[in-house]
């Protein structure tokens, strides 16, 4: 179920940092991008597309740097949310941020994954306020799909009714 999205109050406080919502990234399988259960959505993994290329690939602590892994997590962040909007059309029906779980391929030697998650949870503390704050896991793993340096996945909670499924 594709929503048009409206401008909201999300959208504003993203332009706010001079940032806009991307469109929602292509499946890189069989899978959708976010599906919704009663008043919840959950987004598959989100990679950091940029106008549909990963800017950046390999490890985390070898050939990309934290902090260059931290923007890239805000990205997937973005994904995540197009991901979302475009299922229930409008990001101010978010009431809580519930967990994100983020994925770094790492070096064997690094282990500053929650810092490179920062990079998601700060955006999203930034535009959702107390309603951003979150359960997380941040895990270093051995690889990700097409060398990405960074994945993570959303679960949120929405106000209202619950999200039609058909």
């Amino acid at each position: 179920m594709d929503v048009a999205p409206r401008s909201t109050r999300i959208r504003a406080r993203l332009a706010e940092r001079g940032l806009a919502l991307p469109a929602v990234a292509a499946p890189v399988a069989a899978y959708v991008p976010a599906v919704a259960s009663g008043r919840h959505v959950h987004t598959s993994g989100q990679l950091p597309f940029v106008d549909g290329a990963l800017p950046l690939t390999g490890k985390v602590g070898a050939e990309v740097t934290p902090e260059q892994a931290a923007e890239l997590a805000a990205a997937c962040c973005l994904n995540a949310l197009a991901a979302i909007e475009a299922l229930v059309g409008d990001l101010d029906r978010i009431v809580r941020v519930v967990k994100l779980t983020g994925y770094v391929a790492s070096d064997p030697s690094f282990t500053a994954q929650p810092t490179v998650i920062n990079g998601a949870s700060e955006l999203l503390g930034e535009i959702f306020g107390d309603a951003g704050s979150h359960a997380r896991a941040a895990v270093g793993v051995a690889v990700l799909p097409l060398d990405a340096p960074v994945e993570l996945d959303l679960l949120v909670e929405l106000d209202g009714p619950a999200v039609p499924t058909g």
